[in-house]
């Protein structure tokens, strides 16, 4: 599903610049994976919620497989996929990863041919050709998990791909088919646009 040689694009983020590659509200993929099992998915609802150290929220519904792997395991990957990879997100998104097993005795990664690297500090599975990953350490949080399906974690390691985010920025300019993706609604999706610095007023004497 992607080019294996844009890998050598791949650099770590430092962690306290790691919450930058969720902050302008990506669609991500969550993946996780327990007991010889694997699965992943897509989570519009995704963001972070310090630097300091870096945490991340995320709502995962109960139904899900990629939900029993993460509560199994303590620990997920989110990663951030781009325009050339909004036709396996929103299938990623639509397609249960039990069912396949259950039916067919193989997973996502091995239905959709996707390219699989290890992370550096979870056995969540990370997928090639998106442009963000955060490995992170689940904050047991029973009661929000149960009611607001809300999951909170620690990111223990980060990385991105350093055409279109490096020194904590992201610059998508010349790289189109790299843009990040925004969930709507129905399979539809908005792209990141145009980057915009802004400048405090000075107030008026």
């Amino acid at each position: 599903m992607s080019d294996l040689s844009a890998s050598r694009f791949r650099q770590p983020v430092a962690p306290d610049k790691a919450y930058r590659l969720l902050n302008h509200g990506p669609t991500v993929l969550v993946s996780a994976a327990h007991g010889g099992r694997r699965n992943i998915m897509a989570a519009a609802w995704a963001m972070p919620l310090d630097f300091k150290p870096g945490k991340v929220a995320v709502v995962i519904d109960k139904s899900t497989y990629t939900r029993t792997l993460l509560e199994a395991s303590g620990h997920f990957a989110l990663q951030v996929p781009t325009v050339a990879l909004a036709d396996l997100t929103e299938t990623l998104g639509s397609t249960s990863g039990k069912t396949m097993m259950e039916d067919e005795g193989i997973d996502k990664f091995a239905a959709y041919g996707l390219d699989v690297f290890a992370g550096t500090a979870t056995d969540a599975p990370l997928i090639e050709g998106c442009v963000g990953w955060l490995e992170c350490r689940l904050y047991p949080e029973p009661y929000i998990q149960q009611t607001y399906d809300l999951f909170l974690g620690e990111i223990l390691a980060a990385q991105s791909d350093t055409r279109v985010f490096s020194n904590g920025r992201w610059h998508f300019d010349g790289h189109d088919a790299l843009r990040t993706i925004h969930h709507v609604a129905g399979g539809h999706f908005i792209t990141a646009g145009a980057a915009l610095d802004a400048t405090a007023l000075q107030r008026r004497k």
